[in-house]
């Protein structure tokens, strides 16, 4: 069984303080809630060649870069014949890329190269100019320039070798250049839609009374838990980037749905400020089962006799004090230790209506462990007792 260091468990309990003497309500900027529809980034992907890499390239067996090598060089005017191409020093590569809006041609843009062959690394390595497509397969930028990769991978004949990081993956900063501009305006539009990043309603209400507040008339109504119409009224018609910026700074107290998420695999519990639990006694203990195994080696002694005719061979007996072996073999027995040790905690209280802060304090008081307390809420849960959403993830 695996325990939990003092130093992890001590992390947990300050964030778990922390959490539990925060304030009951906090105020966010509806930029940070909703965004406007329609005002977005766009993805971009392109397929390239890098170059330059000191034999850590796609082997020869990968047609797909063979190919385009020999594609580019025959466009540069030199024909080449594809089985003398070697391509150890190419890899090819997806070049992906996100295009904010209202981006304009010559403004520039990071971009993540991939590889998508069998090379080991793409540390310095260029990309050559490569063409990068929407959705609608056409052009909207293209990229170019030295990879950093942040890493390395470095190996000897024998199969060895040691990385760092990930070496297969890399960033170009600012190596694309827009070409072609994304169509997005919102001058002379007579509404617009807000549309919130979690939808709730009660947090829909309350942006849409800030809006309301804030202009002194009804500009905004809810369409759904998610979505908001913005009117612009006739004064800000020609002065709409003005008026989201004056909307998009109003702070409001968002709302969530209580919830307790669980990680299995590496043990987190995050608890939601909303989490209420009724009436319930807790009590946890580990169980530990230690088993371990070893075996026994019986050697016979010097001139130790055979045994009588008949005697099953398989066996060995102790005849006063004498290890008599089956005809002067050596015996080998398996022997268990099993060690079955239960803890012994005390059965506490929480009462009904308890906040996160006073369930943590119980829950430590009883020396639970992170991992605990995934089985702790969930039986918390199972009893009924858990007001709140429990989601595994």
């Amino acid at each position: 069984m695996k325990t939990i260091g003092k130093q992890p468990k001590a992390i947990f309990l300050a964030i778990a303080l922390l959490i539990g003497f925060a304030p009951q309500a906090f105020a966010a900027r509806i930029k940070d809630l909703a965004s406007i529809k329609g005002i977005r980034n766009n993805q971009l992907v392109g397929y390239g060649l890098v170059v330059g890499l000191d034999g850590t390239g796609d082997k020869a067996g990968t047609g797909f870069t063979v190919q385009s090598l020999a594609n580019m060089i025959e466009r540069l005017g030199i024909h080449v014949d594809q089985n003398s191409i070697s391509v150890k020093n190419v890899a090819a590569v997806m070049v992906t890329a996100d295009v904010p809006p209202f981006s304009k041609i010559g403004n520039k843009i990071d971009v993540l190269v991939s590889s998508i062959g069998d090379a080991k690394s793409l540390l310095g390595g260029t990309l050559l100019l490569t063409p990068l497509r929407g959705v609608d397969r056409k052009v909207y930028a293209l990229a170019q320039g030295p990879i950093s990769v942040g890493g390395f991978s470095a190996g000897g004949a024998g199969g060895g070798g040691v990385t760092k990081n990930h070496p297969t993956v890399g960033r170009i900063s600012t190596g694309a250049t827009v070409e072609r501009e994304i169509p997005v305006s919102i001058q002379g539009k007579y509404e617009l839609v807000i549309a919130l990043s979690h939808a709730d309603f009660t947090t829909a209400v309350r942006v849409r009374e800030a809006i309301n507040h804030r202009f002194g008339q009804v500009l905004a109504r809810t369409m759904d838990s998610g979505s908001l119409n913005l009117k612009i009224p006739e004064d800000f018609r020609e002065r709409v980037v003005e008026m989201v910026a004056t909307v998009e700074n109003l702070e409001v107290t968002p709302d969530a749905v209580a919830r307790v998420v669980l990680n299995e695999k590496t043990g987190t519990v995050v608890i939601g400020d909303n989490v209420r639990i009724s009436t319930v006694a807790v009590a946890h203990g580990n169980l530990s089962i230690q088993i371990k195994e070893r075996t026994v080696v019986s050697q016979p002694l010097p001139f130790a006799p055979a045994p009588p005719e008949g005697t099953d061979t398989r066996q060995f007996e102790p005849d006063e004090g004498v290890v008599i072996g089956p005809g002067g073999q050596t015996v080998v027995a398996p022997d268990s230790d099993v060690t079955v040790q239960e803890e012994n905690n005390r059965l506490l209280l929480v009462p009904s209506g308890s906040t996160i802060g006073e369930l943590v304090r119980v829950l430590n008081a009883i020396g639970v462990t992170p991992r605990d307390l995934i089985t702790i809420f969930q039986s918390i849960k199972a009893a009924g007792a858990l007001h709140a959403e429990l989601k595994l993830i």
